[in-house]
């Protein structure tokens, strides 16, 4: 019962998962861990991040994996908790063959910050092979001479399984002739022999048949069994004998298959049958069956397979002489592989960061690991990247490697890299791998708009329609996706009087402006604001320009006529005398445009005259001049309606009615009228009374004109210290003009015209009144030559 228990002990121990051996943090000493072969999938091994001493979220933060030259999918690692799964059972047979211990390394990456820990899964053997042996029959012929206690070496069963579940003893049938003997080999294996017992005799037994059992050490134990067949022969007492017991050759490891490796040789002083030498592989496991190749006759050992040192450096073969008589001999030969520069460097990614956003620090861009499965200089590396990259390679611990940026990246100058890693050995020839890796470069919020221009200049006609586009604005980002994505705006305008946002608008996606209302070019001809462009970048940038806005005119303002006066209750009469020589100025026809340029140019030309060719009008200064001399016929009253035309497109007109009086001189008493003339007497009467009334309404009117001047003055001069009568914003400015000639107009008249307007009131004119030479001459007069615009406007 004792017995039984400790079997189901260790069972248990040989089912389950054996704990965590142990680890030192001290030095470089991996983490051990130790797993049954067979064990169930899912069997928990280890915490390691109690194992590290990490926290449970710090290890999960760190983004653990583990990794390992044999890419080892049997294990798997719970990066929340740190535990470490077996993913799939193990068959320590097919992992390390006879190796032992069963040691599987592995490494465990944690990569913020970088850290590599390495760990040991060692895998235990459990008793799941039996023994078996080559052959189903092994023939031994024994000669009957041979003495008592000889000894008779027997072909060795092979057990997979290693330590205590390996071959442990032999037995054999009972019988009255032999017993079996088991002693070690060098190399820890047990071997068989087959021990007399007593004389044997041909011609009572020729020959037995015994059962040779193999037994493992495993508990329970397993066995396997032959066929031990044993020949009596006649006497042959000399057994062959090999010129050397050991043979040791050295193969490179990309050998010819059929290539000769040694010849082995081995002598017999028998003759006949029993001289003649077999060559055979003794005790010989599949693998080395299945490499090599012993030619009987020769002796010469031949490969039957390709070698790899990589896989297997030491070959130890057993070779076999036996004569014609049964007896033999043994030689051991070693073949040691060398090894070639057959394998070329491994490049294995442990983890890829992109894209990597620009502007930012030192990054690890990537973490792998190289590895040659050579040996000597053909296993030694040398990792390098283009010289043209701002990236650079730092080696770590177990040929690790981080990518790392070298400085900050611009995605505006490079938005990818396109980086080769190029692994080369040292062997001869050098062998040589590349891994092609791309990293994208994220955007930055880091370029603020730029507009097209720092300053824009837009026109628009004035009358225009209101929400017309009048142009637009355009800024560029050189950013990308949201951060190039921009909004533009009107910016608070520096003069805080310009009603801005009533005038235009823009649009915020394109940067189109548009004009919200009509504008009047005679009450702003132009205005400038400021616009802004803000990308949606976190945090946002923005940029502004200066626009501009000029305001064209229209032809939208008709002449008006300034003198003579239309709307007066008593039309003004101009007196010619009938001596006036041809050019004689008449009178002179004053007009003002509101517009501007082209629009505001004046033309003069007679449109109807009472008697056409006696009059002319000057087509620039609107003056009126006799055409001709004048005489007797011609009749005392003339009506002349002048019109007066800008140069707009279409233009714009008025017309002015003027009446002219003609009269024999400004001296005679009387003026003759047109429509009598019986008696002569008659007629000068009349004229005396004429002059007699002309002196007094001339005296009165010039009363009245000094009066109203006086009162002006002293309100002016209370008001504005200029005395210069004053305009309302958006009316046509006072101006002050000046008509001069000869014949009626005996001397230079200055004319101050004013335009009265207000809330509740009419714009019109409001008197027209002259003003003698020695008052305002002087300072009005030098603003009239100072002001060419002025005189265009009055049509000098």
């Amino acid at each position: 019962m004792e017995d039984r228990g400790k079997r189901a002990v260790q069972k248990r121990q040989v089912l389950f998962l054996c704990v965590f051996l142990g680890m030192s943090w001290a030095g470089v000493e991996p983490l051990r861990y130790f797993v049954s072969e067979e064990t169930e999938r899912g069997t928990f091994l280890a915490n390691l991040a109690k194992d590290l001493g990490v926290g449970v979220g710090e290890f999960s933060d760190r983004r653990s994996r583990i990794v390992s030259d044999q890419n080892m999918r049997f294990l798997l690692l719970n990066s929340l908790t740190g535990d470490l799964i077996l993913n799939e059972k193990l068959d320590r047979e097919e992992l390390c063959g006879p190796i032992e211990p069963c040691v599987l390394p592995f490494q465990l990456l944690l990569e913020k910050p970088l850290q590599i820990f390495r760990a040991e899964l060692q895998v235990g053997d459990i008793n799941d092979h039996s023994p078996v042996f080559l052959d189903r029959e092994i023939l031994l012929k024994i000669s009957e001479s041979t003495n008592p206690g000889a000894a008779f070496p027997l072909e060795s069963a092979q057990d997979l399984d290693v330590g205590t579940n390996t071959l442990s003893n032999y037995t054999i049938s009972p019988n009255a002739y032999f017993h079996i003997n088991v002693y070690v080999g060098g190399e820890g294996n047990i071997f068989p022999e087959l021990v007399l017992d007593q004389v044997l005799d041909r011609e009572e037994i020729p020959e037995l048949n015994l059962t040779l059992t193999a037994l493992d050490g495993g508990s329970p134990s397993r066995s396997g069994t032959t066929l031990l067949r044993i020949l009596v022969v006649d006497v042959n007492d000399n057994a062959p004998e090999f010129v050397q017991s050991l043979y040791k050759v050295q193969v490179p490891e990309n050998s010819p298959v059929g290539s000769l490796v040694v010849a082995v040789s081995a002598r017999d002083l028998d003759t006949g049958s029993y001289g003649e030498i077999v060559y055979a592989f003794f005790y010989a496991t599949e693998r080395i069956l299945k490499t090599f190749q012993i030619n009987s006759t020769s002796g010469n050992l031949y490969l039957n397979a390709r070698l790899n040192y990589e896989a297997i450096q030491t070959y130890a073969l057993t070779i076999q002489a036996k004569d014609g008589g049964g007896l033999s001999g043994n030689c051991t030969v070693v073949v040691e592989v060398t090894d070639i520069n057959d394998n070329p460097p491994e490049i294995l990614m442990s983890s890829l960061t992109s894209p990597i956003a620009e502007n930012s620090p030192e990054t690890v861009v990537a973490v792998f690991r190289i590895r040659d499965r050579d040996s000597g200089n053909n296993g030694k590396m040398v990792c390098s990247i283009q010289d043209d990259l701002p990236f650079v390679l730092k080696p770590s611990v177990e040929n690790f490697y981080t990518l790392v940026t070298e400085k900050s990246l611009d995605r505006e100058w490079n938005t990818e890299y396109n980086i080769t890693i190029t692994v080369t050995d040292l062997g001869i020839p050098r062998l040589k791998t590349e891994h092609s890796i791309t990293v994208l470069v994220s955007d930055v919020n880091d370029n603020a708009p730029a507009f097209s221009q720092t300053s824009y200049t837009l026109s628009v006609r004035e009358n225009n329609s209101p929400a017309l586009h009048i142009g637009g604005v355009s800024a560029t980002d050189r950013d990308l996706g949201s951060n190039a994505q921009l909004t533009y705006s009107l910016l608070p305008p520096h003069d805080p009087h310009l009603p801005l946002a009533s005038l235009v608008s823009i649009n915020a996606d394109n940067g189109q402006l548009f004009a919200l209302r009509a504008l009047d070019f005679e009450a702003l001809q132009a205005f400038e604001f400021r616009v802004g462009a803000t990308d949606r970048g976190s945090p946002p940038l923005s940029s502004e320009a200066l626009v501009r806005v000029v305001v064209l005119d229209d032809n939208d303002n008709s002449p008006f006529v300034l003198y003579p006066l239309q709307n007066a209750s008593a039309p003004c009469t101009e007196l010619v005398p009938r001596a006036a020589e041809p050019g004689y100025l008449v009178t002179k026809v004053v007009a003002v445009d509101g517009d501007s340029g082209q629009n505001a140019w004046l033309s003069f030309q007679l449109l109807k005259a009472t008697e056409p060719g006696l009059f002319g009008v000057w087509a620039h200064n609107g003056e009126v001049r006799t055409a001709r001399l004048l005489s007797e016929r011609d009749a005392a009253r003339h009506r002349l309606v002048v019109l007066v035309k800008d140069n707009g497109e279409p233009p714009l007109s008025a017309s002015v009615t003027l009446h002219v009086l003609l009269v024999d001189g400004f001296s005679q008493p009387y003026l003759p009228l047109p429509e009598v003339a019986p008696e002569r007497a008659q007629a000068d009467s009349l004229t005396v009374y004429l002059v007699i009334a002309l002196a007094s309404v001339s005296s009165l009117f010039l009363f009245s004109v000094l009066v109203f001047v006086a009162v002006r003055l002293c309100r002016r001069s209370r008001a504005a210290p200029l005395g210069v009568c004053s305009v309302p914003e958006g009316h046509f400015p006072g101006h002050l003009v000046d008509v001069s000639g000869t014949g009626s107009l005996s001397q230079s008249y200055q004319y101050e015209v004013c335009l009265t307007g207000g809330p509740g009131t009419n714009s019109e004119f409001k008197f027209l009144k002259p003003i003698f030479p020695n008052i305002l001459s002087q300072r009005i007069g030098s603003e009239v030559e100072d002001n060419p615009s002025f005189q265009n406007n009055l049509g000098f």
